[in-house]
């Protein structure tokens, strides 16, 4: 069985931090697929095109990672591309509180898909893409927060 992992996520825009998980994530499973998906208590600031792009700009070298667009529950997604893992990202305790009631209502919906939680190295523990769209629609400098890619 072919070890297929989404990590889902708005990225808006996507960050440092999100790069850090997803690099360490990549030896884990042999297919990668970052899903940028809907949040129902955000309203994005980029497209979700824009989004996906500047994610495939940013792995087009690494053939493990594909990068699709979703609507709908994560977990049907997960189902769609035959994902038998969902990767997290956590910088605090409360992310963990937030990421596990998910994740346990994942479980209830489809048992054999397993969440993984890595925790963020510590350096980007601070960035989240909701700070750094504060900085952005301040017209303040986010570019130490972000990849080369992400152009705003």
């Amino acid at each position: 069985m072919e070890r297929i992992c989404l990590f889902p996520g708005t990225f808006d825009p996507i960050t440092l931090g999100h790069v850090d998980v997803i690099n360490r994530a990549i030896p884990l499973f042999d297919k990668l697929v970052i899903g940028v998906g809907p949040n129902s208590s955000k309203q994005p600031m980029f497209s979700v095109y824009q989004r996906t792009e500047w994610i495939k700009n940013i792995f087009t070298l690494n053939p493990k990672i594909e990068v699709r667009g979703y609507e709908g529950l994560t977990i049907d997604f997960c189902k769609k591309i035959n994902a038998h893992f969902i990767l997290r990202g956590i910088r605090y305790i409360s992310d963990f509180e937030y990421e596990k009631a998910i994740a346990d209502m994942n479980r209830m919906l489809a048992p054999d898909i397993e969440t993984i939680f890595l925790t963020c190295s510590p350096t980007y523990s601070t960035i989240s893409s909701t700070l750094v769209r504060d900085v952005i629609r301040n017209k303040g400098n986010a570019r130490m927060f972000l990849p080369a890619e992400v152009i705003y």
